[in-house]
C-alpha cells in the first residue's frame, strides 16, 4: 500500500470510529472469575443442550449454546480465500441444525485489503475476520474496533486448557489484554509442507530415484515428454510462496529464512534475502523449471479451484506447497477408487546434492499457529460468538470437523470424556473420511493441533500401514520430521504507519514484482541481475533500517523464549 493508501485507510479508520461507537458490544461478561470446567462432550441436540444445562448449573452466566439461533458474520481477510458454503458439509450441516449456529460469509473477492478497509469505512465490519497475526490486528485493536477475550476465556474452558500460558504470553498485545483466538496452535512440531507425487505416473515412469534437485529436473523432463497433457511440476497458489518456497529450502541446510519479511538470520543478525546464496540458486532453478515448462505457467494468476481440478482428475506429477495435503488427500481418494494404482503420496523433501537431507526444512511451525480469529466491536453478542469458538477448538468441535457427526467414523467417547471412539468405517470406508476432511479444511479457523493430532496417530498407531488416514500416515511418516521450529519469528512485522512499517511495504512492493519477474527470465544471468536490482532497490527504500528493526523484535523474541 502506497502513502496515499495508508492516508486513505486510516481516514477510514476514524471515520468508522465514530461509526461503530453507537454499536460498540459488551466485552467484559460481567468480570465473572468462574474458574475452567473439564470439557465434557456431548453429543446430538439432546445431549449438548443437557450438557449446556449442567454447565449452567454450575454457572447461570454461560451463553447457551444450542438452545437458540445465532448468526455470526465472517470474514477471511486473504485474496485467495473463499469462504465455503455453510451447511452443506456433513460438520457445518449438523452444527446448523443441532447448535442452530449460522456462519454468514462475506467473501473479499480477491481484493482483501480493498474489502476491508471498505467495510471500515462503512462501519459495517463482520463479527469475525480471520487473518494474520500482526499489524491488521494491531491497527484495528488501536482503532478500538476488537473486542478482548481475557474475560471470556476465563468462563469457557476450551482455549484457555489447550493454549498454554507461554503460548498466550506470546499471543496479547501491548496493552496486556488478549484479542487473537489462535488457529492450529501446538507446542509439537506438526505442519503439511513439502511434495505429493502422482502414484501413477511414477510407476509408469519406473519409480525413479527422486530425491535430489538434479533427481526432480530430470523426473519432470521426463513426465513432459511422456504425458503432453499433465504439469510437471504444480506450485498452487505461487504468489504466496508455494511451491518456490518449497525449492528454495531444497538449497539450504537448516533453513531459517522467511520470505514473507524478505530476510535471512546469518549469525545474530538480520540480512537481505536477495544476496543470500541459496535463495539465489533456488530462484535461479525454478527460473529454468518454468523456462522450459517443466513448472505450471499460470503459478502467479491460477485459484484454488482451478489447482483442484487439476489435481482431482490426476493431471498433476509433483505437487508442492505450504499444504499439499489440502488437494493431494481428497483426489488420492477419489482417483484410487477407480484405479488402486492411482493417487498421491508424499516423499522426503528434495535436497541439493552434497546437502544433509534430515536438515531440509520445506516448512515451518510456531507454538502461536497459523493464524487468526479476532471478534469485532460490531457483534451483537460477542460473548456467543467466543462460546462458539471455543467449542469449535474443544474437543467437541474438532472431532465433529475431523471425523463428522457421531454415528459413521466414531460412536461414543474413552473413559477420558474427550476420545471420540472410533468404528470400523475409519478403515473401511477410509476414503470417504479423506473426502469429508477435504471439505472441513477450509471452515477449520480455530484449530486445536494437539488435541487432533494426539487423538489420530494414537488411534492411527494401532493400524496396518494401508489402512491408516492418508494424512496421518504421510504427516507421521515425512511432514512433521521435515518442518522447522519458526516460534523465535513471530510477530515482526511492523505497523504499516511506522516508518519501518512504510519501509516495509515498499521492500514487499519490490519482493513480489521481482519474483515473478525472476521466475520468467530468460536467462540464469537475466535471473540474478533482477536479484541485484532488487536488494539495491530495497537499500534505497530503506531496507538495513527494516533489517535493524526485525533484529530487535527478534531478539525480545528469542528473550522471551529463553533462548
Amino acid at each position: 500500500m502506497n502513502m496515499k493508501g495508508k492516508k486513505k485507510w486510516i481516514l477510514g479508520v476514524l471515520s468508522a470510529i465514530v461509526a461503530l461507537s453507537l454499536i460498540v458490544g459488551c466485552s467484559g461478561g460481567g468480570g465473572t472469575s468462574q474458574g475452567p470446567a473439564e470439557p465434557t462432550p456431548q453429543t446430538g441436540q439432546e445431549q449438548t443442550n443437557e450438557g449446556q444445562g449442567q454447565q449452567q448449573e454450575e454457572a447461570s452466566d454461560l451463553y447457551p449454546l444450542g438452545k437458540e439461533p445465532l448468526e455470526i458474520s465472517f470474514y477471511g481477510h486473504y485474496d485467495w480465500y473463499s469462504t465455503p458454503p455453510w451447511g452443506k458439509d456433513e460438520a457445518s450441516k449438523w452444527i446448523k441444525e443441532n447448535l442452530k449456529v449460522n456462519i454468514k460469509p462475506i467473501q473479499s473477492g480477491n481484493e482483501a485489503e480493498k474489502k476491508l478497509q471498505t467495510m471500515i469505512v462503512a462501519g459495517q465490519l463482520p463479527d469475525i475476520i480471520w487473518t494474520e497475526r500482526g499489524a491488521d490486528v494491531e491497527r484495528l485493536r488501536e482503532a478500538g474496533m476488537l473486542v478482548p477475550l481475557d474475560d471470556y476465556m476465563e468462563k469457557y474452558p476450551n482455549l484457555k486448557k489447550w493454549l498454554g500460558e507461554d503460548t498466550l504470553k506470546m499471543l496479547r498485545s501491548e496493552d496486556g489484554k488478549l484479542y487473537q483466538f489462535p488457529n492450529w496452535y501446538t507446542n509439537q512440531p506438526n505442519g503439511n509442507a513439502g511434495y505429493a507425487v502422482n502414484k501413477k505416473i511414477y510407476k509408469e515412469l519406473g519409480s525413479p530415484k527422486l530425491e535430489t534437485t538434479d533427481d526432480l529436473y530430470n523426473y519432470l523432463k521426463l513426465v513432459k515428454e511422456k504425458y503432453p497433457n499433465v504439469i510437471p511440476f504444480e506450485t498452487t497458489t505461487a504468489k504466496e510462496g508455494n511451491g518456490i518456497d518449497q525449492l528454495y529450502s531444497a538449497f539450504k541446510e537448516n533453513n531459517r529464512s522467511y520470505t514473507r519479511h524478505f530476510f535471512v538470520p546469518d549469525g545474530d543478525k538480520m540480512t537481505s534475502i536477495f544476496l543470500d546464496e541459496p535463495f539465489r540458486e533456488a530462484t535461479v532453478y525454478a527460473a529454468k523449471l518454468f523456462r522450459e515448462k517443466l513448472m505450471t505457467q499460470d503459478a502467479f494468476t491460477q485459484t484454488e479451484d482451478k489447482i483442484t481440478e487439476k489435481v482431482m482428475n490426476g493431471r498433476v506429477a509433483v505437487l508442492a506447497s505450504s499444504d499439499p495435503m489440502k488437494f493431494a488427500m481428497p483426489a488420492d481418494a477419489e482417483l484410487s477408487k477407480k484405479d488402486p494404482d492411482a493417487g498421491y503420496f508424499m516423499i522426503w523433501p528434495i535436497y541439493k546434492e552434497g546437502l544433509d537431507k534430515n536438515k531440509i526444512y520445506p516448512g515451518s511451525y510456531n507454538v502461536l499457529g497459523w493464524n487468526v480469529a479476532v471478534i469485532t466491536t460490531s457483534a451483537k453478542d460477542p460473548e456467543a460468538v467466543f462460546a462458539f469458538l471455543d467449542w469449535y477448538t474443544g474437543p467437541e468441535g474438532q472431532t465433529l470437523l475431523m471425523w463428522g457427526p457421531e454415528g459413521r467414523f466414531w460412536d461414543g467417547w474413552e473413559e477420558d470424556g474427550i476420545t471420540p471412539k472410533f468404528t470400523e468405517k475409519y478403515v473401511t470406508e477410509k476414503d470417504e473420511l479423506a473426502k469429508l476432511q477435504g471439505e472441513t479444511t477450509n471452515i477449520t479457523w480455530v484449530g486445536n493441533t494437539v488435541y487432533v493430532d494426539n487423538v489420530k496417530t494414537k488411534y492411527e498407531s494401532t493400524l496396518d500401514e494401508n489402512d491408516r488416514n492418508w494424512a496421518t500416515r504421510w504427516q507421521s511418516e515425512v511432514t512433521w520430521k521435515t518442518q522447522s521450529d519458526a516460534t523465535e519469528f513471530v510477530n515482526l512485522a511492523p505497523m504499516p504507519e511506522s516508518e519501518e512499517g512504510i519501509i516495509y511495504q515498499r521492500v514487499k512492493d519490490i519482493w513480489l514484482k521481482v519474483r515473478s519477474q525472476a521466475l520468467t527470465a530468460k536467462t540464469d544471468q537475466e535471473v540474478l541481475d533482477i536479484l541485484d536490482k532488487a536488494h539495491a532497490d530495497s537499500v534505497k527504500s530503506g531496507y538495513d533500517k527494516l533489517l535493524e528493526y526485525y533484529d530487535k523484535k527478534w531478539k525480545e523474541n528469542l528473550k522471551a523464549l529463553g533462548r
